[in-house]
């Protein structure tokens, strides 16, 4: 499987998949708390959902079995207890792990309205989520209560809605991480970071971490780490009593050689050459 680079507006499932729909005329408390519709989804021997782009956000929480996330830039395994979050206007494609054949999960289309505007500005993005049981069983019990009392339902609906706020503030959590474990970088530029052990500091995967980086700084985790000893490096540049030798042993670079390569490329010029240039400047 590959990036999809022209989009389809199709669905298609199996005889053998099983699907329960709330609807707001059924549950009119779901438009109430900010939701356009929601379901119930045992999928077996075929199934997948492709769109251009709808105007309302996308939520997978996925029980038991896996799917598969198709999104302009990259291929994604959707695994149990995880929450896929596909925000309003962006086209993706989501189907059954044909490596597994089985796929239970719940979905939910919240509104584009200031609620969500946190959720959603996760981006395209498969988190940890370790409360699918607890979303499987509300949702069911909703469904349940189609004919049933309207309090009910709504104290269940509010439920929905606090555990997705939930989700709000542990992103809130890994964005704060991320941005801690970048300060700590700068001040320990001379370790051989890696950004295995970037993501394991921060708690989150690989995958996130260079979500929530690019997010932050426009560019990848190893990017951002360049950038950071690049900075630093043209500040000590200033100052002759440090020798470009142990200017690159302080940002990590055992060899000058390899430490003037990345110093060029990222501003043309030698540090040797920057250096004399920032002299000139100061006479």
């Amino acid at each position: 499987m590959k990036p999809i680079t022209e989009w389809h507006d199709k669905v298609y499932l199996s005889d053998a998949c099983k699907e329960l729909f709330l609807t707001t005329s059924d549950i009119p408390e779901l438009h109430q708390e900010g939701f356009f519709m929601a379901g119930i989804a045992e999928l077996k021997e075929g199934y997948h959902v492709e769109r251009k782009g709808v105007d309302i956000h996308t939520l997978l929480f996925t029980l038991e079995g896996s799917g598969i996330l198709t999104t302009g830039d990259r291929v994604e395994l959707i695994k149990p207890n995880t929450l896929l979050v596909l925000p309003a206007h962006i086209p993706f494609r989501f189907e059954l792990n044909p490596d597994e054949d089985d796929w239970k999960m719940v979905w939910l289309l919240p509104l584009v309205i200031e609620k969500w505007e946190n959720l959603a500005a996760l981006g395209q993005t498969i988190l940890p989520y370790h409360q699918c049981k607890k979303i499987w069983s509300l949702t069911n019990l909703i469904h349940d209560e189609i004919n049933g009392k309207s309090t009910f339902r709504h104290l269940l609906v509010s439920e929905l809605k606090v555990m997705l706020s939930g989700v709000e503030s542990t992103s809130t959590r890994s964005v704060s991480r991320v941005h801690t474990l970048f300060n700590d970088i700068e001040s320990q530029l001379h370790l051989p970071w890696t950004v295995k052990e970037m993501a394991a500091q921060c708690f989150i995967s690989e995958e996130q971490l260079n979500r929530i980086t690019k997010k932050l700084y426009g560019m990848s985790p190893r990017s951002r780490l360049i950038d950071l000893r690049m900075e630093k490096a043209a500040d000590l540049l200033r100052h002759r009593e440090w020798t470009i030798s142990m200017i690159a042993q302080r940002l990590g670079y055992k060899d000058p050689y390899n430490f003037s390569h990345r110093f060029r490329k990222n501003f043309g010029c030698s540090p040797s050459r920057y250096r004399k240039n920032i002299i000139a400047e100061q006479k």
